[in-house]
């Protein structure tokens, strides 16, 4: 669900089409064409937030077309080519993957007019938003103009879920704090010794969650802060792999690229740890292992460190529907959006501090759900230039190389890295 989105290859054909600055141009009413990333169940909830949106402004009426797409890069591909067709969304679910890119298209409204005019509204909404939210929204989701083109939503850190029975049986104490990565492995080899199970499932096709926690932990990162050279052949970049592929060396975790189901295996005892963000959380709950479940930060190396992606929610400047699209945007940011979305399973962490921290999201969750929340005080965006897909296919292709023992570790982030700088 985070990785990286695609280029847009017929997409800059529409810069010139529609638009304006000044927040007016068409009425609030009518039919609203809406287009998200998400599966069948992620639909069922986004759809139950536009059934909510649709009672509090009956005078408009949302048309969602959910893409069940397998990541950003092909959710981005489809999008653009239905836009290169003709067929325009009034507004599009843009992750921190895809935001700089679809901005710098010339695609999107600028919403600066539009917040003015709503400027009390949109301050207590920012009120209430970690500030770093918004300089992220601002510097990573723009061009450069200094204008505004999203209003950032919910967000996912990355956090572990540990399975309280499995360390329980192994006589193995459940962090109380910080941890490092020699705790961590002294755990996984405890667990294994006596109860079989594995500590983790370390993997490489999902970089938000199985490369760069590592990386960040150890003070590294796929690219420097400007996303402008690649930092993956780093020391830090190589001891992070190295310590990844001892896991699996050890059997400490089944071997990647393979068929095992870390959901199936949790419930059975077989795992004890897995990463994620706040999605977990609905598999956790179907699988009826709240009670089961602890949430903790990363273990660090280096020090805290976590990446973070977040939904932006632009208007498309083609869009004949501008003031409808903002009333939806400015409804999601309402305290009454956030907390049905989160307490009917959405699969963020609200954007707003005040529903972050109230039953609405950690009541039927893991003890420890808070930690997703105050992860974002030690977070880094993840690396999303123009050239992300391409970008993300070749960390891919280094990591498994890495930690499959195919080339030895540094030759595999050297020959990664030196892909990053010529897409770069």
């Amino acid at each position: 669900m985070t990785a990286a989105a695609a280029t847009l290859p017929a997409a800059s054909a529409l810069t010139g089409c529609g638009g304006s600055d000044d927040g007016g141009g068409s009425a609030a009413t009518g039919d609203l064409s809406l287009v998200y990333l998400g599966d069948a169940t992620q639909q069922k909830s986004f759809n139950a937030l536009f059934d909510e949106f649709n009672k509090a402004h009956p005078e408009i009426r949302i048309k969602a077309r959910g893409i069940a797409a397998k990541d950003w890069a092909t959710f981005a591909n489809t999008v653009s080519t239905q836009i290169a067709g003709g067929k325009v969304p009034d507004v599009v679910q843009v992750a921190t993957e895809g935001q700089r890119l679809f901005a710098s298209k010339g695609l999107l409204e600028p919403l600066d007019s539009y917040i003015e005019k709503d400027k009390k509204t949109v301050d207590a909404y920012f009120a209430d938003v970690d500030p770093k939210l918004r300089r992220w929204t601002q510097k990573y989701g723009s061009t450069g103009d200094g204008r505004t083109y999203y209003i950032p939503g919910g967000y996912n850190t990355v956090v572990m879920y540990l399975n309280t029975e499995v360390f329980a049986k192994a006589g193995v104490d459940l962090p109380s704090g910080e941890w490092t990565w020699d705790d961590f492995r002294r755990a996984g080899v405890r667990i294994k010794e006596r109860t079989g199970a594995f500590l983790l499932p370390v993997g490489y096709g999902f970089p938000f969650v199985d490369i760069l926690p590592w990386l960040l932990t150890n003070g590294t990162s796929t690219l420097n802060s400007a996303w402008d050279k690649g930092t993956f052949a780093s020391a830090e970049a190589v001891e992070a792999a190295g310590f990844v592929k001892s896991l699996v060396d050890d059997g400490l975790s089944p071997k990647p690229g393979g068929t095992f189901d870390a959901g199936a295996q949790l419930a059975k005892d077989k795992l004890a740890a897995l990463g994620g963000g706040r999605w977990p959380t609905l598999d956790v709950r179907r699988l009826d292992m709240v009670d089961k479940v602890r949430i903790v930060s990363w273990p660090v190396k280096a020090g805290q460190g976590t990446p973070v992606g977040w939904d932006g929610w632009p208007i498309l400047k083609a869009s004949k529907k501008k003031q409808a699209a903002w009333t939806f945007l400015k409804w999601l940011m309402s305290k009454d959006a956030s907390r049905f979305y989160a307490s009917i399973g959405g699969t963020t962490v609200p954007a707003r501090n005040s529903v972050a921290q109230s039953a609405s999201f950690t009541d039927d969750a893991p003890k420890g759900t808070p930690e997703l929340a105050e992860a974002i005080g030690y977070a880094t965006p993840i690396p999303s230039p123009n050239q992300g897909a391409q970008m993300q296919a070749a960390v891919t292709q280094g990591w498994q190389a890495a930690i499959t023992g195919t080339k030895p570790v540094r030759e595999a982030l050297e020959a990664a890295n030196s892909k990053l700088g010529g897409l770069l």
